[in-house]
Parts: structure tokens; C-alpha cells; sequence
């Protein structure tokens, strides 16, 4: 699976290394991801995503139902991992 976060559409992006030399070349910078499982009281289900920390942040303010919407419309959701109990 590929490093995006499934609410924000954050993925790494590449830049130049600072080196003070004469060699050229180029970083890469990652997003700050880790899965997380949360309840989705309106499907009654556990979930798993891959999110950044901007993405929990936007969680946290919207809620969960309003960010996965606004993730789906977006594009940015494919698919979701129901985890079973």
C-alpha cells in the first residue's frame, strides 16, 4: 500500500538535500503516517485507516462520518478495512 493518507490525500513529496557540496541530489519527505482503528458508530463497525496527524486532527474536529464523506468525494478514500470482532 502506498504512503497517502486515506482523509487528507497527503503523500511524500521530493526536494534537495542540503549539503554544501557540489553533488546533487534529492531527498524525500515523508508524511507523518500510522494506522489507526476507529468505531464508526453509524456503520456499528471497527475500521482501520492510514492516516497523517493532520488527518486525525481533522477527525477530531469534523468527526469520523464527516471526514470519511468528505475523503470519498474528494477521492481520496478507496477503501476501507472492516476489522472483525
Amino acid at each position: 500500500m502506498s504512503k497517502i493518507c486515506q482523509i487528507t490525500g497527503k503523500k511524500a513529496i521530493t526536494g534537495n538535500n542540503v549539503s554544501h557540496s557540489k553533488r546533487r541530489t534529492k531527498r524525500r519527505f515523508n508524511v507523518n503516517l500510522f494506522n489507526k482503528k476507529f468505531y464508526w458508530v453509524e456503520q456499528d463497525a471497527w475500521i482501520t485507516l492510514t492516516i497523517s496527524a493532520n488527518g486525525l486532527r481533522n477527525i477530531n474536529k469534523m468527526g469520523l462520518d464527516a471526514a470519511i464523506k468528505q475523503a470519498a468525494e474528494k477521492g481520496y478514500l478507496t477503501e476501507i478495512k472492516y476489522l472483525q470482532y
